[in-house]
């Protein structure tokens, strides 16, 4: 008994030495379209506020149905917030800007879209495709920024594909909307 006491507590150890505290904790937002799967590891020791706010819509189950309404080649893909037919979904109260230097909008970087108001992000996010030096609180024009609090780490083919689409201005106050609607049919945590 003693023996394999001793060997669990081994195993244990081990285990604690290969994976690391931040590892562990970090969760993974699993983001199925219609194009194919995309996973993406959040960040809360740096956008704790974002990434809890991110998981309450991702838990309810809001972001389901919802599409990916904006795409600009060379620089991002944006949704969560709007149905197919560009129904607006309501959300929860906007959140504090997180935009950090810590976290910058580098190529496959997750992070939350807003408006000319820093502190007015809800739910919709977008996946930069590009090094977007220009939305880091260093760089921006308005000196806050955009929060990312995750980055792709798995499906950057697919978040290329969805960059690919081709768009037009096919809404009345939306341009750059892909002229086939990209789904995002579930969103679901994978760990924390």
């Amino acid at each position: 008994m003693k023996k394999l006491l001793f060997l669990a507590v081994l195993i244990l150890g081990a285990g604690l030495v290969l994976c690391s505290p931040a590892q562990a904790a970090a969760p993974i937002v699993q983001i199925d379209t219609s194009m194919g799967t995309i996973l993406v590891r959040l960040d809360e020791r740096k956008a704790p506020v974002t990434c809890a706010n991110f998981l309450k819509y991702v838990k309810s189950g809001f972001y389901d149905g919802t599409i990916f309404h904006r795409v600009i080649k060379g620089f991002m893909i944006q949704g969560g917030g709007f149905t197919p037919d560009m129904k607006q979904k309501p959300t929860h109260a906007p959140i504090k800007n997180e935009a950090s230097i810590q976290l910058r909008n580098s190529k496959y970087t997750i992070a939350m879209a807003r408006t000319s108001a820093p502190d007015s992000a809800t739910a919709q996010f977008f996946i930069n495709t590009a090094n977007n030096r220009f939305l880091d609180p260093d760089k921006a024009s308005d000196g806050v920024g955009y929060a990312v609090f995750g980055r792709v780490i798995q499906g950057q083919k697919v978040v290329d594909a969805i960059e690919a689409v081709t768009t037009s201005d096919r809404h009345r106050f939306y341009k750059d909307m892909p002229v086939e609607p990209v789904v995002i049919r579930s969103m679901t945590v994978k760990s924390e």
